[in-house]
C-alpha cells in the first residue's frame, strides 16, 4: 500500500492505494460527522497518504471533511488531489432550494467554468474549503457527455483551451501543483481530450474495471503511448463490485442493469471456485495496467476503510484471472496481476 509510482514524467509519485472522498459528501446516504471523522482517522491511522476529492463531492461536503483531516497534519506527510470547472455559488432563492444530486450534501448550486478565471476561482475556493494553501495536483473534472451535452462539451472545450489550460500551466510552472490530470467517465471522451490538451495524468472513474475493459485497446492504449498516468476512481464500479448482485446493487451511479447483474453473477461464481473475494479482485486487477499508477476506492465508514486496505493485500490465485479470460469474463488482452511481462 505504500508502494509509490510516479506520475507521467512529473516529480509527484503516488501511493498505488489512496482514498476516494466522494462518499463522504453522502451520495447515497447520509454520512454523520461523527461516522466521517472515524473513517477519515481509519485511514490516516492505516497509513493511507492519498486523498482525492472534489467541490462537486457533496457540493463542498467532502472538501470541508477532508479539510478537517489533513490541516491537522504536517503538509509534506500526505498527497492531496482535488478538482477544477466547478464552482459553488448561492442558490437563487435559498427559501426554495433542495439539492438535486446528492442524499446530503451542502446547499450550493454549480457553475460550470472551464474558462482562466472559472479554473483559478475554483482553485482557489477548494483551498478555503480544504483550509490548505497547497495541493499537488489539479484535475479538469467531468467534462465529458454524461454531464454535458455535446454542444456544451465543444462549449466548455473552447473555454479550456483558450484560457483554463493556461491557468494550469501556470500553477504548475509556479510549482503550485505537480501535475495536471483529466477526470473522465465516457469511453471514448477520454481519447478525444487527450488530442486537444497535454495532461500528466487521467483520472478513469468508470470504464476500466473488473466488469468493464471496453477502452483498453483506446483510451488506455492512448495514456500508454504518451507516457499519461492513469489513476482508477471507481474501481468497485460505483458499488457492486463490492455488494455483489441483487436488489439495490449501483452500476455507474444508477440502478444495475439486469445485463450488468447476469455478468456481476458469473464473476461472483469464478470468485467462489477459487476463493477469491470479489472486492480483492477488483482493487487488485486495474493495478496490473502499465498505464495504472493508483486506485482510489471510496469509503463512508471505518469498516470499508479497513476493508478496502486487506483487500488491496489478499492473495489471488494466477488461475483465478486464467479462468476469467477463459470464460470471457476479462478482456483476453487484458494485464492482470501476477503475470509475466
Amino acid at each position: 500500500m505504500t508502494t509509490r509510482r510516479r506520475v507521467g514524467s512529473t516529480t509527484l509519485e503516488v501511493p498505488v492505494f489512496g482514498f476516494g472522498a466522494a462518499q463522504l459528501g453522502e451520495l447515497y446516504g447520509k454520512v454523520d460527522e461523527a461516522q466521517s471523522q472515524a473513517t477519515l482517522d481509519a485511514a490516516w491511522d492505516g497509513g493511507v497518504r492519498f486523498y482525492d476529492t472534489a467541490p462537486w463531492y457533496g457540493l463542498g461536503l467532502s472538501e470541508h471533511r477532508l479539510g478537517g483531516l489533513l490541516r491537522t497534519k504536517p503538509r509534506g506527510d500526505f498527497i492531496v488531489n482535488t478538482k477544477v470547472g466547478r464552482t459553488l455559488v448561492r442558490p437563487k432563492d435559498v427559501t426554495t432550494y433542495k439539492n438535486p444530486y446528492w442524499v446530503g450534501g451542502l446547499p450550493f448550486e454549480v457553475a460550470f467554468d472551464y474558462s482562466y478565471d472559472g479554473i483559478m476561482r475554483s482553485y482557489e475556493q477548494s483551498m478555503q474549503r480544504l483550509a490548505l494553501n497547497t495541493f499537488d495536483s489539479l484535475v479538469i473534472h467531468d467534462l465529458d457527455t454524461l454531464f454535458h451535452s455535446t454542444e456544451m462539451v465543444d462549449l466548455h472545450l473552447r473555454q479550456l483551451t483558450g484560457g483554463g489550460m493556461k491557468a494550469l500551466g501556470e500553477l504548475k510552472a509556479s510549482g503550485d501543483i505537480k501535475a495536471i490530470g483529466v477526470g473522465n467517465n465516457v469511453p471514448g471522451n477520454l481519447d478525444e481530450m487527450l488530442n486537444l490538451i497535454d495532461v500528466d495524468f487521467a483520472i478513469v472513474a468508470m470504464p476500466y474495471t473488473l466488469l468493464d475493459q471496453s477502452i483498453l485497446h483506446t483510451d488506455m492504449a492512448h495514456c500508454v503511448n504518451r507516457g499519461i498516468s492513469v489513476i482508477i476512481g471507481a474501481p468497485f464500479a460505483s458499488g457492486i463490485l463490492v455488494t455483489g448482485s441483487g436488489a439495490g446493487a449501483k452500476y455507474a451511479y444508477g440502478a444495475a442493469s439486469p445485463e450488468v447483474q447476469a455478468k456481476v453473477q458469473k464473476l461472483e461464481a469464478a470468485c467462489k471456485t477459487h476463493g477469491v473475494s470479489m472486492p480483492a479482485a477488483a482493487l487488485q486487477f486495474p493495478l496490473a495496467h502499465p498505464a495504472v499508477v493508483s486506485v482510489i476506492p471510496g469509503s463512508a465508514s471505518a469498516t470499508e476503510l479497513t476493508q478496502n486496505v486487506a483487500s488491496l493485500q489478499a492473495p489471488i490465485p494466477q488461475s483465478f484471472w486464467t479462468d476469467l479470460k477463459a470464460q470471457g469474463l476479462i478482456d483476453v488482452d487484458a494485464p492482470v496481476p501476477g503475470a509475466s511481462a
